[in-house]
C-alpha cells in the first residue's frame, strides 16, 4: 500500500511543489498583527486544500473563550478505517516567525527561491515543508486507496512560534474531537538525511521580559556621566549575573526537581554522533559551554536561559550623548524533564531582585503559562513504527535523539488528552530556522513524500488497543 502511494507523491512532485511555495508566500507571522491578512491566506488555503482532498468536518478551531495572541487552528478528519484500527493525530503549524533582519536576505524572504536543491524562504523548514508532506500524503492515501490504513485527525495549529498561548484553552473547548490515540508531529524531529533518527522529546520553554530604571528620566551625558548609573550598563552587569565564565546556569534554584542525566540518557545522546568541531565552524564559531556535558546533551538535555533581546537608550543613526535612565530584555528558558516552568521563571525573578543593586529598580512583565519537557516513553507503539520503517529505509538503527527546541502540543497532548507524540518532521538542524535565509532541502521533501506513507502504513498493522496498554 505504501509502495502505491509513495509511487502517486513522485509522480505529483511539482503539483506539491508548486502548492507549498504557494502557502509559504503567505506571510503568516502570528507575532505581529501586521501580517494578520497573511495569517489569514495561510488558512483559507489548508481549508480549501483539506476539503479538495476528501477530509470530513473541515474547519477553523477556536477556544470558547478568546485567548489575547490567540490564532484558529485548521481542523479536518477522515475515519473510514474503522474503530480497531488507531486514529492518529496528525500535527503541523502555518505561522511562522518574523523574517527580521530583512537586510540579511539573499532574496525576499517570501518569495521563495530555489537553488542549489534547495527552497529559500521564511517557514520553509519550519514548517511549512513538513506539514505540506503530512497533508499530501493523506492525499495519496485518499486518492489511490479510497482511504487511509489508520483514522487521522489533521491539527494545524497557528499560534506554534509564539509559545500556543490559547492552545490548552482550546483543546478543553473540542477535548471530544480531539480524542485520538498518538500523535504524530510535522515539527521536530530529524527524519531526513543519511543518519537515521529517532526523536522521542523534546525541551520545554517559559519566559520572561523585565525593564530595569535608575532613574526618572534620560539625561545628557556630559552632565551626568560617571554620577548617574546607565541602565545599559546596568543591564549589561545584570544579565552577566545568569551564568558563570563557561555558560552553566547560576540561578539558584532554577533546576528545580529536574533529576541529573541518567547513563541511559547520555548513551542515547551518544548514538548520534556529532562532529563538535564540524558544528562549531558551521556558525563560525569557538567552542562553549560546560565541559562536562557533549554539545548534543549541552543542547538537548541540559536547561538554559537565554538573552533574545536587550535594549534602551538611542539606537538609531548616528549618535545622541545620552545616558539612558531605561532599559529592557527579553529571556527565555530551555528546560528539560522535571523543571516546572512556573518555578523557573520566578527562580530566575528572583535571581535579578538579590543581583540588581540599590537604587535599580526592575519591573517584571511575565507571560503566563510555559511548556513543561516532553518525552515519549520507551514502549509506546509509535517508537516501534518510526524505528522499524528507518531501519528499513536507511539500512541502520536510529539514533534516538530528543529536540532542543519545543514544541508545546506534545505536552499539552500528553497532559490534555493523555496521548504521546513522535515528531517526525523532514527539517534539519542546519536549515537556519528563524534566521535570515532560512531553506528547506527539496531532497527532504521528496524523502518525506517516502517515508510518511510508510510510518502510516506501520502503524496500520496495529490495533487502537495496542495503544492503550500500559
Amino acid at each position: 500500500m505504501s509502495e502505491r502511494v509513495a509511487a502517486y507523491l513522485a509522480g505529483e512532485r511539482e503539483a506539491i511543489l508548486e502548492r507549498l511555495l504557494r502557502l509559504i508566500r503567505f506571510p503568516s507571522v502570528s507575532t505581529d498583527a501586521a501580517f494578520a491578512e497573511g495569517m489569514r491566506g495561510a488558512r483559507e488555503f489548508l481549508l480549501d486544500r483539506l476539503r479538495a482532498i476528501g477530509l470530513e468536518d473541515v474547519r477553523l478551531l477556536e477556544p470558547a473563550t478568546p485567548v489575547p495572541g490567540g490564532q484558529p487552528a485548521v481542523y479536518g478528519a477522515w475515519t473510514g478505517a474503522g474503530p480497531d484500527k488507531p486514529t492518529i493525530l496528525i500535527y503541523g503549524h502555518y505561522d511562522v516567525q518574523p523574517a527580521d533582519p530583512l537586510e540579511l536576505w539573499h532574496a525576499p524572504p517570501f518569495e521563495p527561491a530555489i537553488r542549489d536543491g534547495r527552497i529559500y524562504a521564511r517557514g520553509a523548514s519550519d514548517v511549512k515543508g513538513s506539514t505540506t508532506i503530512a497533508v499530501e500524503t493523506i492525499a495519496g492515501f485518499l486518492a489511490t486507496e479510497g482511504g487511509c490504513p489508520v483514522n487521522v485527525k489533521l491539527f494545524l495549529e497557528g499560534e506554534e512560534e509564539i509559545g500556543s498561548p490559547s492552545l490548552g484553552a482550546l483543546i478543553d473547548t473540542h477535548r471530544e474531537l480531539l480524542v485520538a490515540d498518538a500523535m504524530i508531529s510535522a515539527d521536530g524531529g530529524g527524519a531526513a538525511g543519511a543518519v537515521p533518527r529517532l526523536n522521542i522529546g523534546c525541551r520545554g520553554i517559559a519566559s520572561l521580559q523585565f525593564t530595569l530604571r535608575t532613574a526618572s528620566k534620560d539625561a545628557h551625558s556630559g552632565k551626568v556621566g560617571g554620577a548617574l548609573r546607565n541602565a545599559l550598563h546596568e543591564m549589561a552587569r545584570l544579565i552577566a549575573t545568569l551564568h558563570d565564565e563557561q555558560g552553566r546556569v547560576a540561578v539558584e534554584g532554577f533546576e528545580g526537581d529536574a533529576p541529573p542525566l541518567s547513563n541511559a540518557e547520555r548513551a542515547e545522546a551518544a548514538s548520534f554522533a556529532l562532529d563538535e568541531a564540524a558544528w562549531y565552524a558551521e556558525f563560525e564559531a569557538a567552542p562553549f559551554g560546560d565541559p562536562a556535558y557533549s554539545v548534543t546533551e549541552r543542547t538537548t538535555l541540559r536547561p538554559t536561559v537565554e538573552v533574545n533581546g536587550m535594549w534602551g537608550g538611542y539606537t538609531g543613526e548616528g549618535g545622541k550623548t545620552v545616558t539612558p535612565a531605561e532599559a529592557h530584555a527579553k529571556l527565555t528558558m530551555r528546560l528539560i524533564p522535571g523543571q516546572d516552568p512556573a518555578a523557573a521563571q520566578e527562580a530566575v525573578r528572583q535571581h535579578l531582585l538579590r543581583h540588581a543593586p540599590a537604587g535599580v529598580a526592575l519591573t517584571f512583565h511575565h507571560r503566563p503559562g510555559g511548556t513543561r519537557a516532553f518525552t515519549l516513553r520507551a514502549d509506546h507503539p509509535l517508537r516501534a513504527a518510526a524505528a522499524a520503517v528507518l531501519r528499513r529505509e536507511k539500512g541502520g538503527e536510529p539514533a534516538v535523539t530528543r529536540l532542543g527546541g519545543t514544541v508545546p502540543i506534545t505536552t499539552l497532548f500528553q497532559e490534555r488528552l493523555g496521548i504521546g507524540s513522535l515528531m517526525f518532521g523532514l527539517a534539519s538542524s542546519d536549515e537556519d530556522a528563524h534566521a535570515p535565509n532560512e531553506f528547506f532541502r527539496l531532497s527532504s521533501l521528496d524523502e518525506g513524500l517516502r517515508l510518511w506513507p510508510m510510518l502510516l502504513s506501520e502503524l496500520g498493522r496495529m490495533r487502537a488497543a495496542d495503544f492503550r496498554q500500559g
